[in-house]
């Protein structure tokens, strides 16, 4: 009774999107638009979002005046909405900036939105450059702690190469260093454990697709999104696919410290040694 209550599964998720709002992302913010049904769907036939509905935030940073900083994409005047609502709101990203500071847009999404207590907390940021520091207080182990907290993995898609060792491109790797390689009619296979992390633009590696490995997620290499075709069908699917197995295996926010856990295995085991006696 104790490990099923530790490793419950969710009924739902909560999934944040941080986007660049920079000149170059255009492509990205229509992927988004027409990917969120996708995910939505997949996260439904395994039963997540099904007695309660899943809910998507849209964070935007580094644009042009008001979006500089991390700012909600509003759906129906709400931080959260539907997976339809999502695609709606993706249309209001702007295309206007050049300073993107990913860790701040992240360290802003935990601080300011509304988890709920059962739900898998998810994050995902996308982004075609490393980070511009516009915040000298933030570090990754800060940031991978809090991310602890809301037992939250994080996915990063980013200009970063990756591939399948000896077997060439990948399209990314997840924290198993398990690779995902394009098949070139759509599809995706799989290098397990076989995943290499390569040196992205700046510090991208460094920045982005470490802290993303290290809490458990996994980081993509937009620049296949961007071949279009074959190889961005692949890309949605391996992305999407993995997603949903991360999300399902995830547990919620509130999970039992094992302190308690023990407390309730004792006072459960008190009442069986009661009603024995008695």
């Amino acid at each position: 009774m104790m490990s099923s209550a530790a490793v419950a599964t969710p009924i739902t998720a909560d999934v944040v999107f941080l986007v660049d709002e920079s000149g170059s992302m255009a492509g990205e913010h229509a992927w988004l638009s027409t990917m969120i049904a996708n995910l939505e769907s997949g996260l439904t036939g395994a039963n997540v979002g099904v007695s309660e509905a899943n809910r998507y935030s849209l964070v935007g940073f580094g644009g042009g005046g008001a979006h500089f900083a991390p700012n909600v994409h509003e759906m129906d005047g709400n931080d959260w909405g539907s997976s339809a609502q999502f695609a709606a709101a993706a249309g209001t990203l702007v295309t206007s900036g050049g300073t993107e500071d990913g860790w701040n847009a992240l360290d802003w999404a935990m601080s300011n939105l509304a988890y709920r207590s059962n739900a898998a907390v998810n994050f995902v940021l996308v982004t075609d450059e490393d980070r511009d520091n516009t915040n000298n207080t933030l570090n990754p182990a800060d940031l991978k702690n809090r991310l602890s907290s809301f037992n939250a993995l994080l996915n990063v898609v980013v200009s970063n190469p990756f591939s399948c060792d000896g077997a060439g491109a990948a399209i990314g790797v997840d924290s198993a260093l398990d690779g995902f390689q394009a098949d070139g009619v759509g599809g995706y296979t799989k290098c397990a454990g076989d995943g290499i992390v390569g040196n992205g633009a700046g510090t991208t590696e460094t920045d982005y697709v470490a802290l993303a490995l290290e809490s458990g997620g996994a980081a993509w290499n937009l620049n296949i999104l961007r071949d279009g075709g074959d190889n961005a069908t692949s890309f949605t699917k391996s992305f999407v696919d993995t997603k949903v197995k991360e999300i399902t295996e995830q547990p919620p926010v509130s999970v039992p410290e094992p302190g308690t856990l023990a407390l309730l295995g004792m006072g459960l085991a008190g009442l069986v040694f009661r009603r024995r006696k008695s």
